[in-house]
């Protein structure tokens, strides 16, 4: 497969213009609170090969100050984003699905995550970075998911910084701060499937039975040139 185009980074110029990235519908992202609700989803999330993964904490601004996050955890599937915002009975609902082996959980910047995840006492399994999955397109350093977007579907993934540090920890997050969650989790899902298509998957995917589970990708972003 001809990867040439795929080794030419777009800079930060060109990528703003590219057509805007289209972002899971809204119907189709769910906010979670409660036990009950995780268990309401509990079937689907468990037939989830990939999970596309990410999580969001109230910012720190002050030296020697401690996170206490994180306070959001967003997996996605390519029909699903589900935010979990944390508590005790959700930490203990989520902790399987992290210790999955045979479930893939996929992601970008994902080192303080894991961080976060030890000093809870939360054990990860089968975390795939992405951003260290383009050494076959040439590049010797980490790409982070805006260019890695840019690259592969030629979409402008915004990421604001005054969303990002907003206040993940309230109970009632606003709209931008829900699809700010939502995509971060869902791209990398149409990432780690067009790798796949792509013949490109990490070397630690094993090539039988979680392969065979791993669809081909189906849905990705749409641009109008």
């Amino acid at each position: 497969m001809d990867l040439t185009r795929l080794r030419t980074l777009p800079s930060p110029d060109d990528i703003r213009q590219l057509p805007l990235f289209e972002n899971i519908a809204r119907q189709n992202i769910v906010l979670i609170q409660n036990l009950e609700q995780c268990r309401a989803l509990e079937a689907e999330l468990k037939t989830a090969a990939v999970l596309g993964f990410d999580s969001e904490s109230k910012p720190t601004f002050n030296v020697g100050e401690v996170s206490t996050g994180p306070h959001l955890i967003q997996l996605a599937t390519l029909e699903k984003a589900y935010l979990f915002q944390l508590n005790d009975d959700i930490w203990q609902f989520l902790q399987p699905i992290f210790a999955n082996r045979d479930q893939i959980k996929v992601g970008f910047g994902l080192k303080n995550d894991a961080h976060l995840f030890r000093k809870k006492g939360i054990q990860l399994n089968s975390v795939i970075e992405l951003s260290k999955c383009f050494g076959s397109f040439g590049f010797k350093s980490p790409l982070g998911l805006k260019n890695a977007m840019a690259l592969l579907f030629n979409v402008h993934f915004p990421k604001s910084r005054r969303i990002s540090t907003s206040n993940w920890a309230r109970k009632q997050l606003s709209e931008a701060q829900i699809a700010y969650a939502a995509a971060d989790a869902y791209a990398p899902v149409l990432i780690f499937e067009e790798l796949g298509r792509l013949g490109l998957l990490p070397e630690q995917i094993p090539n039988s039975s979680l392969k065979l589970r791993i669809r081909p990708s189906k849905t990705k972003p749409t641009t109008d040139a």
